[in-house]
Protein backbone atom coordinates (compact mmCIF):
# COMPACT_ATOMS: atom_id res chain seq x y z
CA UNK A 1 0.00 0.00 0.00
CA UNK A 2 1.17 3.53 -0.73
CA UNK A 3 1.32 6.00 2.48
CA UNK A 4 1.81 9.38 2.72
CA UNK A 5 2.65 11.42 5.66
CA UNK A 6 1.92 15.42 5.07
CA UNK A 7 2.83 17.91 7.10
CA UNK A 8 0.23 21.05 6.36
CA UNK A 9 0.72 24.63 6.68
CA UNK A 10 -1.94 27.19 5.79
CA UNK A 11 0.43 29.66 3.64
CA UNK A 12 2.86 26.95 1.74
CA UNK A 13 5.71 28.49 -0.12
CA UNK A 14 9.57 27.97 -0.89
CA UNK A 15 10.36 28.78 3.38
CA UNK A 16 7.80 26.98 4.65
CA UNK A 17 6.16 24.55 2.37
CA UNK A 18 3.64 21.39 2.68
CA UNK A 19 6.02 18.32 3.17
CA UNK A 20 5.34 14.83 2.19
CA UNK A 21 6.96 11.63 3.25
CA UNK A 22 6.31 9.10 0.47
CA UNK A 23 6.36 5.89 1.65
CA UNK A 24 5.51 2.13 0.63
CA UNK A 25 3.89 -0.20 3.47
CA UNK A 26 4.02 -4.01 2.61
CA UNK A 27 4.57 -7.28 4.35
CA UNK A 28 5.27 -5.80 8.22
CA UNK A 29 7.86 -3.56 6.74
CA UNK A 30 7.27 0.84 6.08
CA UNK A 31 9.45 1.83 3.48
CA UNK A 32 10.51 5.49 2.81
CA UNK A 33 10.40 6.39 -0.81
CA UNK A 34 10.56 9.99 -0.92
CA UNK A 35 10.49 12.90 0.81
CA UNK A 36 8.52 16.20 -1.25
CA UNK A 37 8.21 19.66 -0.93
CA UNK A 38 5.06 21.31 -2.03
CA UNK A 39 5.08 25.04 -2.24
CA UNK A 40 1.51 25.77 -3.43
CA UNK A 41 -1.82 24.90 -2.68
CA UNK A 42 -2.19 23.63 -6.01
CA UNK A 43 0.81 21.25 -5.62
CA UNK A 44 -1.41 20.17 -2.33
CA UNK A 45 -4.58 19.35 -4.14
CA UNK A 46 -2.48 17.31 -6.64
CA UNK A 47 -1.61 15.07 -4.15
CA UNK A 48 -5.09 14.55 -3.51
CA UNK A 49 -5.84 13.44 -6.70
CA UNK A 50 -3.33 11.31 -7.42
CA UNK A 51 -4.51 8.03 -8.37
CA UNK A 52 -5.40 5.51 -5.50
CA UNK A 53 -5.26 2.89 -3.57
CA UNK A 54 -3.38 5.05 -0.98
CA UNK A 55 -3.88 5.93 3.07
CA UNK A 56 -2.60 9.37 4.12
CA UNK A 57 -2.04 10.96 7.48
CA UNK A 58 -2.41 14.66 7.76
CA UNK A 59 -1.68 16.98 10.84
CA UNK A 60 -4.80 19.38 10.77
CA UNK A 61 -7.87 19.22 12.62
CA UNK A 62 -10.19 18.05 10.06
CA UNK A 63 -13.45 19.91 12.17
CA UNK A 64 -14.07 22.13 14.70
CA UNK A 65 -15.19 20.82 18.44
CA UNK A 66 -18.99 19.72 18.56
CA UNK A 67 -19.64 22.51 21.10
CA UNK A 68 -18.75 25.21 18.84
CA UNK A 69 -20.71 23.81 15.83
CA UNK A 70 -24.25 23.48 18.07
CA UNK A 71 -23.62 26.97 19.66
CA UNK A 72 -23.12 28.55 16.37
CA UNK A 73 -26.36 26.76 15.00
CA UNK A 74 -23.87 25.50 11.98
CA UNK A 75 -25.20 22.27 9.86
CA UNK A 76 -24.32 18.99 12.61
CA UNK A 77 -22.96 17.36 9.33
CA UNK A 78 -19.15 17.05 8.61
CA UNK A 79 -19.95 18.71 4.81
CA UNK A 80 -22.20 21.07 6.05
CA UNK A 81 -19.43 22.18 8.31
CA UNK A 82 -16.98 22.24 5.82
CA UNK A 83 -19.28 23.92 3.13
CA UNK A 84 -20.00 26.70 5.64
CA UNK A 85 -16.42 27.69 6.49
CA UNK A 86 -15.43 27.41 2.82
CA UNK A 87 -17.86 30.47 2.13
CA UNK A 88 -16.18 32.59 4.03
CA UNK A 89 -12.94 34.76 4.12
CA UNK A 90 -10.16 34.27 6.29
CA UNK A 91 -10.47 37.58 7.96
CA UNK A 92 -14.46 36.30 8.03
CA UNK A 93 -13.13 33.08 9.97
CA UNK A 94 -11.29 35.32 12.16
CA UNK A 95 -13.84 37.49 12.64
CA UNK A 96 -15.94 35.18 13.65
CA UNK A 97 -13.87 32.90 16.13
CA UNK A 98 -13.08 36.18 17.89
CA UNK A 99 -16.88 37.44 18.47
CA UNK A 100 -17.41 34.05 19.39
CA UNK A 101 -14.56 34.26 22.68
CA UNK A 102 -15.91 37.27 23.46
CA UNK A 103 -19.10 36.31 24.35
CA UNK A 104 -17.92 33.04 26.41
CA UNK A 105 -16.67 32.96 30.61
CA UNK A 106 -12.98 32.38 31.13
CA UNK A 107 -12.33 29.02 31.26
CA UNK A 108 -14.60 28.31 27.82
CA UNK A 109 -13.13 30.48 25.37
CA UNK A 110 -11.71 27.55 23.05
CA UNK A 111 -13.57 24.36 22.69
CA UNK A 112 -11.86 20.80 22.77
CA UNK A 113 -13.01 17.89 20.87
CA UNK A 114 -12.98 14.41 21.97
CA UNK A 115 -9.86 13.49 20.98
CA UNK A 116 -8.29 16.84 21.71
CA UNK A 117 -8.60 16.07 24.71
CA UNK A 118 -7.46 12.81 24.72
CA UNK A 119 -4.41 13.68 22.62
CA UNK A 120 -3.63 16.37 24.33
CA UNK A 121 -3.63 18.31 21.56
CA UNK A 122 -4.45 21.89 21.08
CA UNK A 123 -8.12 23.73 20.37
CA UNK A 124 -8.83 24.03 16.61
CA UNK A 125 -10.43 27.27 17.18
CA UNK A 126 -6.75 28.39 18.00
CA UNK A 127 -5.73 30.38 15.27
CA UNK A 128 -2.26 32.73 16.64
CA UNK A 129 0.77 30.83 18.37
CA UNK A 130 -0.08 27.31 16.83
CA UNK A 131 -2.32 28.51 13.98
CA UNK A 132 -4.12 25.14 13.65
CA UNK A 133 -7.68 27.19 13.21
CA UNK A 134 -6.43 28.55 10.19
CA UNK A 135 -4.97 25.08 9.10
CA UNK A 136 -8.27 23.63 8.79
CA UNK A 137 -9.97 26.70 7.33
CA UNK A 138 -7.58 26.30 4.46
CA UNK A 139 -6.93 22.27 4.68
CA UNK A 140 -10.49 21.05 5.05
CA UNK A 141 -12.43 22.26 2.44
CA UNK A 142 -9.71 20.70 0.19
CA UNK A 143 -10.30 17.43 1.64
CA UNK A 144 -14.34 17.86 0.65
CA UNK A 145 -13.26 19.02 -2.58
CA UNK A 146 -11.37 15.91 -3.33
CA UNK A 147 -14.02 13.73 -2.99
CA UNK A 148 -11.12 11.24 -1.09
CA UNK A 149 -12.72 8.73 1.88
CA UNK A 150 -12.10 10.84 4.93
CA UNK A 151 -12.72 9.17 7.75
CA UNK A 152 -14.64 9.36 9.91
CA UNK A 153 -16.13 12.85 8.75
CA UNK A 154 -16.65 12.09 5.19
CA UNK A 155 -16.57 8.36 4.17
CA UNK A 156 -16.87 7.81 0.16
CA UNK A 157 -16.37 4.51 -1.79
CA UNK A 158 -12.61 6.43 -3.12
CA UNK A 159 -9.82 4.42 -2.46
CA UNK A 160 -8.07 7.54 -1.64
CA UNK A 161 -8.08 7.20 2.23
CA UNK A 162 -7.50 10.53 4.70
CA UNK A 163 -6.46 10.28 8.17
CA UNK A 164 -5.64 13.35 10.95
CA UNK A 165 -2.65 12.35 12.57
CA UNK A 166 -0.64 14.15 15.46
CA UNK A 167 2.83 14.18 15.55
CA UNK A 168 3.02 14.50 19.23
CA UNK A 169 1.61 11.00 19.98
CA UNK A 170 3.73 9.25 18.33
CA UNK A 171 7.11 11.55 19.39
CA UNK A 172 6.18 11.30 23.03
CA UNK A 173 6.84 7.49 22.84
CA UNK A 174 10.50 8.25 23.33
CA UNK A 175 11.15 11.63 24.27
CA UNK A 176 8.18 12.00 26.75
CA UNK A 177 6.61 15.70 26.46
CA UNK A 178 10.19 17.33 25.81
CA UNK A 179 10.30 19.44 22.76
CA UNK A 180 12.51 18.70 19.60
CA UNK A 181 11.58 21.44 16.91
CA UNK A 182 11.06 24.93 16.75
CA UNK A 183 10.47 27.00 13.28
CA UNK A 184 12.50 29.85 14.79
CA UNK A 185 16.31 29.19 13.82
CA UNK A 186 17.52 31.17 16.48
CA UNK A 187 16.15 28.87 18.85
CA UNK A 188 16.52 25.79 17.30
CA UNK A 189 18.80 24.49 20.37
CA UNK A 190 21.23 21.07 20.76
CA UNK A 191 18.72 20.15 23.25
CA UNK A 192 16.01 20.05 20.21
CA UNK A 193 18.39 18.68 17.85
CA UNK A 194 19.02 15.92 20.71
CA UNK A 195 15.49 14.54 21.10
CA UNK A 196 14.95 14.53 17.56
CA UNK A 197 17.61 11.78 17.59
CA UNK A 198 16.34 10.06 20.14
CA UNK A 199 13.06 10.13 17.94
CA UNK A 200 14.97 9.11 14.97
CA UNK A 201 16.64 6.05 16.77
CA UNK A 202 12.78 4.97 18.25
CA UNK A 203 11.82 4.76 15.01
CA UNK A 204 14.45 2.75 13.12
CA UNK A 205 14.40 0.47 16.11
CA UNK A 206 11.48 -0.02 18.12
CA UNK A 207 9.02 0.52 16.02
CA UNK A 208 7.46 -2.63 15.93
CA UNK A 209 6.95 -2.77 19.69
CA UNK A 210 4.75 0.26 19.40
CA UNK A 211 3.47 0.09 15.77
CA UNK A 212 3.72 -3.73 14.63
CA UNK A 213 5.88 -3.37 12.15
CA UNK A 214 9.55 -2.14 11.35
CA UNK A 215 10.58 1.01 9.07
CA UNK A 216 13.67 1.06 6.31
CA UNK A 217 14.65 4.24 5.84
CA UNK A 218 17.92 5.92 4.49
CA UNK A 219 21.05 7.08 6.48
CA UNK A 220 20.76 9.99 4.11
CA UNK A 221 17.24 10.71 5.73
CA UNK A 222 18.26 9.85 8.93
CA UNK A 223 20.55 13.00 8.81
CA UNK A 224 17.95 15.15 7.06
CA UNK A 225 15.17 14.49 9.58
CA UNK A 226 17.53 15.11 12.63
CA UNK A 227 19.35 18.42 10.74
CA UNK A 228 15.94 20.11 9.72
CA UNK A 229 15.54 22.08 13.05
CA UNK A 230 11.64 22.96 12.35
CA UNK A 231 10.69 19.49 13.15
CA UNK A 232 8.48 19.57 9.57
CA UNK A 233 9.99 16.36 7.57
CA UNK A 234 10.50 14.64 10.62
CA UNK A 235 6.95 14.93 11.69
CA UNK A 236 5.85 13.86 7.67
CA UNK A 237 7.39 11.20 8.63
CA UNK A 238 5.25 10.61 11.89
CA UNK A 239 2.18 11.15 10.65
CA UNK A 240 3.31 8.23 7.71
CA UNK A 241 3.93 6.05 10.65
CA UNK A 242 0.32 6.80 11.56
CA UNK A 243 -0.85 6.15 8.44
CA UNK A 244 0.88 2.82 8.20
CA UNK A 245 -0.51 1.80 11.19
CA UNK A 246 -4.05 2.95 10.49
CA UNK A 247 -3.67 0.70 7.32
CA UNK A 248 -2.49 -2.44 9.52
CA UNK A 249 -6.44 -1.90 11.34
CA UNK A 250 -8.28 -1.75 7.48
CA UNK A 251 -10.43 -4.42 8.63
CA UNK A 252 -11.31 -2.71 11.89
CA UNK A 253 -12.25 1.22 10.32
CA UNK A 254 -8.58 2.30 10.10
CA UNK A 255 -8.39 1.91 14.15
CA UNK A 256 -10.92 4.39 14.45
CA UNK A 257 -13.46 3.06 17.49
CA UNK A 258 -17.22 2.63 16.46
CA UNK A 259 -18.48 4.98 19.07
CA UNK A 260 -16.82 8.39 18.12
CA UNK A 261 -18.23 11.30 17.12
CA UNK A 262 -17.38 11.59 12.86
CA UNK A 263 -18.68 15.20 12.96
CA UNK A 264 -15.43 16.01 15.10
CA UNK A 265 -13.51 13.64 13.50
CA UNK A 266 -10.46 11.54 15.05
CA UNK A 267 -6.95 11.24 15.19
CA UNK A 268 -5.59 7.56 14.36
CA UNK A 269 -2.71 6.32 16.91
CA UNK A 270 -2.43 2.99 18.41
CA UNK A 271 -3.23 4.64 21.92
CA UNK A 272 -7.03 5.09 20.96
CA UNK A 273 -8.27 1.87 19.03
CA UNK A 274 -9.66 -0.02 22.32
CA UNK A 275 -11.53 3.56 22.81
CA UNK A 276 -13.06 3.82 25.50
CA UNK A 277 -11.04 1.61 27.10
CA UNK A 278 -7.70 3.92 27.01
CA UNK A 279 -3.98 2.88 28.64
CA UNK A 280 -3.69 4.22 32.13
CA UNK A 281 -0.27 6.09 31.04
CA UNK A 282 -2.57 8.75 29.36
CA UNK A 283 -3.24 10.38 32.89
CA UNK A 284 -6.74 11.10 31.83
CA UNK A 285 -8.31 12.35 34.64
CA UNK A 286 -5.55 14.78 35.30
CA UNK A 287 -5.72 16.31 31.86
CA UNK A 288 -9.26 16.78 32.48
CA UNK A 289 -9.24 18.62 35.13
CA UNK A 290 -6.81 20.67 33.82
CA UNK A 291 -8.37 20.96 30.67
CA UNK A 292 -11.51 22.53 32.50
CA UNK A 293 -9.76 25.31 34.23
CA UNK A 294 -8.40 28.92 34.69
CA UNK A 295 -8.42 31.70 32.82
CA UNK A 296 -7.16 31.18 29.19
CA UNK A 297 -7.45 27.19 29.42
CA UNK A 298 -9.02 25.19 26.54
CA UNK A 299 -12.47 24.06 27.57
CA UNK A 300 -13.71 20.06 26.72
CA UNK A 301 -16.85 19.53 26.23
CA UNK A 302 -17.60 16.45 24.49
CA UNK A 303 -18.79 14.43 27.43
CA UNK A 304 -21.84 16.55 27.61
CA UNK A 305 -22.84 15.85 24.25
CA UNK A 306 -22.01 11.90 24.41
CA UNK A 307 -25.89 10.63 24.33
CA UNK A 308 -25.92 13.02 20.73
CA UNK A 309 -22.85 11.05 19.25
CA UNK A 310 -24.47 8.75 16.45
CA UNK A 311 -23.26 4.95 16.93
CA UNK A 312 -22.75 5.82 20.89
CA UNK A 313 -23.09 3.50 23.74
CA UNK A 314 -24.53 4.64 27.10
CA UNK A 315 -23.58 7.74 28.34
CA UNK A 316 -22.15 5.86 31.65
CA UNK A 317 -19.57 3.89 29.24
CA UNK A 318 -17.95 7.67 28.58
CA UNK A 319 -14.26 7.49 30.38
CA UNK A 320 -14.48 11.31 30.47
CA UNK A 321 -17.46 11.59 32.88
CA UNK A 322 -16.17 8.65 34.92
CA UNK A 323 -12.94 10.27 35.14
CA UNK A 324 -14.25 13.90 36.37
Amino acid sequence: MNIFGIDFTSVPSKKKPITCISARYDAKILRVDGLHELTSFEAFEGLLAASGPWVAGIDFPFSQPRKLIENLDWPETWEGVVGKIAGMSKAEFLELLADYRSTRPSGDKQHLRQIDALADSRSPMMVYGVPVGRMFLEGAPRLLRSGANILPCHPTASDRVILEAYPALAARRWIGKRSYKNDVKKKQTPELEAARKEIVAGVNGELDDHFGFALKSSSQLVEILIQDGTGDKLDALLFAIQAAWAFTQKDHNYGIPPIVDPLEGWIVDPLFKDFPDLPASLNLKKRIKKSGTGKGKQSMSFHTNFEKWQRMTEPANCPVCNAA
